[in-house]
């Protein structure tokens, strides 16, 4: 038994499935796979932004730590300056305080080597007046004083 086609609910069949479609696909799988595309959009403008955001955070990280070695190095060489000019002002005030203690040293020399040329000819005066005294004595009379 053989069924001939029936071409009247063949073309019904296909006009009501073309009419579901065309309604289903604007009521339903339109905004799905629109939804779907904005989504997918959304994540990736999120993803963009989040690489642009490490990319920013890496460049930030860098000039930190540029800015940071670079203060590092200033801090250093001002410690160093400072360290030399320290070194070099005690090292005057040494110069000064050896060149102070010569000077010193040298006046109360100088003091003390009066002093002796001083005492020398006194007790070299004393030695004559006692000599001449002793004689004195010894003779029994005054000696000329001359």
């Amino acid at each position: 038994m053989h069924l001939p086609p029936n071409w009247g609910t063949f073309f019904a069949l296909i006009v009501s499935f073309l009419i579901f479609w065309f309604i289903f696909s604007r009521l339903f799988f339109r905004p799905f796979l629109n939804l779907l595309a904005e989504r997918e959009r959304r994540f990736k403008d999120l993803n963009d932004r989040t690489e642009q955001l490490v990319k920013e955070a890496r460049a930030a990280e860098e000039e930190r730590e540029r800015r940071l070695a670079a203060l590092r190095r200033e801090a250093i060489g001002r410690r160093d300056t400072e360290r030399r000019r320290a070194e070099g002002e005690a090292a005057q005030m040494m110069e000064a305080a050896k060149q102070e203690a010569r000077e010193s040293l040298e006046r109360v020399s100088a003091k003390i080597e009066a002093e002796l040329k001083a005492a020398e000819s006194e007790l070299e005066h004393m030695g004559h007046n006692l000599a001449q005294e002793l004689a004195e004595r010894v003779l029994g009379r005054p000696l000329g004083r001359g």
